[in-house]
């Protein structure tokens, strides 16, 4: 396979939203599920987000754990994993926390649409920058490009335009959801996948491998995406919709 295994981890309300209408990076997990996800990057190879989530809450991507970061000193890894950042245009500050927080290799890929200005900016930060598109970010190529950087296992924490996109073309093999008892409602809230969306014959198909009830409330449900052909990838878009 010349791209790495990709997990989506989300948490989601009852209702199925990643976050409030006021867009500002609401929490939803509980403890244990931030212990969970803390676990499952200090398993990974690298972290990736799309642009909205890291341009407006700069997330560090970091592992919180000292044991954790200390448990993969000792198995010779880097102390955070890789941190990957998908964008049409970067816009990120020098001081942001996806730069500076935390030891860990950083891959940003956009389109011709960042000025080279910023592109320079950013290199000269220690990032390693591609330009894959004019308009979009092609994600088959940047996974290609991380499989040969040495990622082998990609942590996905969305947002919800990048998560679709990454199920439309078939690279996402694993998602898990992490389900709170809680309701934010909103039309305009984001769910766990945005995008142009798919007609009913074009549905992803998940197969259900694993199903936890907590103790704070919350359910853990683990799928894994059955394979379809490449052209089942593209061809389920909403006629009409950007692709």
């Amino acid at each position: 396979m010349n791209r790495p295994y990709v997990h989506i981890n989300v948490a989601a309300t009852a209702d199925g939203k990643i976050d409030t209408f006021e867009r500002k990076g609401a929490a939803i997990s509980s403890a244990r599920d931030r212990e969970r996800v803390d676990q499952l990057r200090a398993e990974a190879d690298a972290v990736m987000v799309g642009g909205r989530t890291l341009h407006d809450e700069d997330p560090t991507l970091t592992v919180k754990s000292k044991l954790l970061r200390e448990e993969r000193l000792a198995l010779g890894r880097t102390e955070n994993p890789a941190k990957v950042g998908i964008a049409s245009r970067l816009d990120l500050e020098p001081d942001c926390n996806f730069l500076t927080a935390g030891s860990s290799r950083i891959f940003l890929f956009t389109t011709s649409q960042t000025e080279e200005s910023k592109l320079a900016e950013l290199r000269a930060l220690r990032a390693e920058i591609y330009v894959l598109g004019e308009e979009r970010v092609d994600l088959t190529a940047a996974l290609r490009v991380l499989k040969e950087n040495g990622i082998n296992r990609l942590m996905v924490e969305g947002g919800a335009t990048l998560n679709f996109e990454l199920m439309r073309l078939g690279l996402v093999d694993e998602l898990t959801i992490y389900v709170a008892p809680m309701i934010f409602g909103g039309k305009n809230a984001p769910t766990t996948a945005a995008g142009s969306g798919l007609v009913r014959s074009g549905a992803l198909p998940l197969k259900l491998i694993e199903s936890e009830s907590w103790d704070d409330g919350g359910v853990l449900l683990k799928y894994h995406f059955e394979k379809r052909s490449n052209d089942d990838n593209h061809a389920r878009t909403i006629p009409g919709s950007p692709g």
